[in-house]
């Protein structure tokens, strides 16, 4: 009986370090879903400042590009009323000519003397339109308005790449919080088991301790027991003078009896204060 409580006792003690093991790996997993938690809103917490500044640049370009194209046209409505007719007419089909050259030296592969040639066609065009523009900007209304069209544009363009700026930073710290909050999924599913097992082990640990137990105070009970029979039987034989000693023909015949009477007692049959004193004996209890 005793073995088997020791048994009980070391089975409960194993599941218990088992059991340790499983309570350190989940809050060591836990420890890292919280830190990556925290990262994640930190990342939410700056993409979120960054949209914001976002939208406030955006807000600021609208307003950019507005005042451009109020100048733009503006200042076309003006060189309408200072140029004659033909001179618009001959500027933009010029600038049209341009264009479509240029189209021409990106897509087509050309001979060498035709490429030679597009290329001195390209500038000459390219001065004319200066020699236009020149005429045209000297004009002092017409070159004021210049001035302020090219300021105009140039903030809106400034404008247009500080929202493209702060919109791929905003996009980058998004990237790093769905990072953040991927992991964390994963490892609390990670945690999520171990505490299973947790929970498992200690359930099994706790019933091995019950066992063990109610094994020791079986035991102590059945100790108080024979002991107490023990103290009848010396009463009762100090009382008629006689000493009374079990006939056994030899250990082995005794320990042979003993494992009888023990399969007998774990299957619940009843057995006598005799046989309580020779599973004693024989350690089985």
């Amino acid at each position: 009986m005793n073995a088997e409580a020791d048994s009980h006792r070391k089975r409960r003690d194993r599941l218990n370090q088992e059991t340790k093991r499983f309570a350190e790996t989940r809050d060591q997993l836990n420890s890292e879903v919280k830190k990556l938690l925290q990262e994640a809103n930190q990342f939410k917490e700056k993409r979120d400042e960054l949209n914001t500044k976002v939208k406030e640049e955006k807000g600021r370009r609208d307003v950019l590009t507005k005042e451009y194209n109020q100048l733009k046209a503006q200042l076309d409505q003006v060189k309408r009323s200072r140029i004659s007719t033909s001179d618009e007419v001959s500027l933009s089909k010029l600038k049209k000519e341009l264009k479509g050259l240029e189209f021409k030296q990106q897509t087509t592969v050309l001979e060498p003397d035709k490429e030679r040639a597009l290329v001195e066609r390209m500038s000459h065009i390219r001065n004319h339109i200066r020699e236009k523009e020149k005429e045209m900007e000297g004009n002092s209304e017409i070159r004021e308005l210049v001035v302020k069209v090219r300021e105009a544009k140039r903030l809106m363009d400034e404008s247009h790449h500080r929202v493209n700026e702060l919109a791929d930073l905003a996009q980058k710290e998004h990237d790093q919080m769905i990072d953040r909050f991927s992991r964390s999924d994963r490892i609390r599913k990670e945690a999520d088991a171990a505490q299973e097992n947790f929970v498992a082990s200690k359930v099994k640990a706790d019933e091995e301790h019950r066992t063990h137990i109610e094994l020791i105070h079986y035991v102590h009970d059945l100790d108080k027991i024979i002991l107490a029979l023990k103290q009848r039987r010396r009463s009762m034989d100090s009382r008629s003078g006689k000493v009374q000693t079990p006939q056994m023909s030899g250990p082995a015949a005794g320990k042979m009896e003993a494992e009888r009477i023990y399969e007998k007692f774990k299957k619940g049959d009843k057995i006598s204060t005799e046989d309580l004193m020779l599973l004693q004996k024989y350690g089985f209890l």
